[in-house]
């Protein structure tokens, strides 16, 4: 059984809703990255999105694009994400590591490659922004021979056809887009709207559905989980940990707390 399996498996049996807060890798240090990691799961994250910083990230808004900007100056390459993931096994097997990022670095590395190192380093899948579905299914084929699973995204506009396509191929879980635009537009998020979107992917996928974009506290965590399997937070966790410093670890614990205890209640 995966670490996708086990985790999901787990929460269903409790009732729970699954918790997946998003950090850029290398940022706000890169001595930070690990020790934030784990107050996350301390804090209750059930999955970590863990961002590969790229120069254009064109999916991001300005808090992840600085918070990306950031990282790559002080060196943190596809490397040192991959070092950072092994650091963490080393105290935890248990939590699934989704690295978040764009085709571009995976290109550049070799597809088999990546895929090797990064199972090797104890990553569990991969989502790439910028790789459409109908183009995914070479990288797939080669992530899943090395054991490595392909995270799918699916978004207000995707068309009917392409929904069931990604619900018949989709692999750990499927991350539904709450809006159409870039991460961090907070005031774009329409929960309403979201969760009719949520009951269909709901009815016809074959994974866990989580909701991301928007989510920025407690009550939009809870208010987006009712319809769907689990929630991402990113933009508003990354802004609070951006002049962290040396205090990230306990600041990450802080932001994600409330919003564990609000899905739990």
């Amino acid at each position: 059984m995966s670490r996708f399996e086990a985790k999901f498996s787990a929460l269903k049996a409790a009732g729970r809703k699954a918790l997946v807060p998003f950090i850029t890798a290398g940022d706000p240090s890169l001595e930070s990255t690990v020790p934030v990691m784990h107050a996350l799961v301390d804090a209750g994250a059930d999955v970590i999105e863990l961002g590969v910083p790229f120069s254009d990230p064109m999916a991001d808004g300005p808090v992840i694009q600085r918070s990306s900007e950031r990282a790559l100056a002080r060196g943190a390459g596809l490397r040192y994400v991959l070092e950072a993931v092994e650091v963490f096994r080393q105290q935890d097997d248990t939590t699934p590591i989704v690295l978040m990022g764009y085709l571009n670095p995976v290109e550049i590395h070799g597809a088999e490659r990546f895929a090797r190192e990064a199972v090797a380093a104890g990553v569990d899948g991969v989502l790439l922004v910028d790789l459409p579905p109908e183009e995914a299914e070479e990288t797939r084929a080669v992530f899943n021979r090395e054991g490595l699973v392909l995270i799918a995204l699916a978004s207000p506009t995707t068309s009917p056809e392409r929904l069931r396509m990604l619900c018949d191929t989709a692999q750990g879980y499927l991350y539904y887009v709450s809006f159409a635009g870039v991460t961090g537009a907070s005031d774009r998020l329409d929960t309403a709207a979201a969760g009719e979107r949520l009951k269909q992917l709901q009815a016809g996928s074959r994974v866990p559905v989580v909701a991301g974009f928007g989510i920025r506290d407690a009550d939009s965590a809870r208010a987006m989980a009712t319809d769907a399997d689990g929630v991402v937070v990113g933009s508003a966790l990354v802004a609070a940990l951006a002049e962290a410093g040396t205090d990230a670890a306990s600041r990450a614990s802080a932001f994600l707390a409330p919003l564990r205890a609000a899905l739990d209640a």
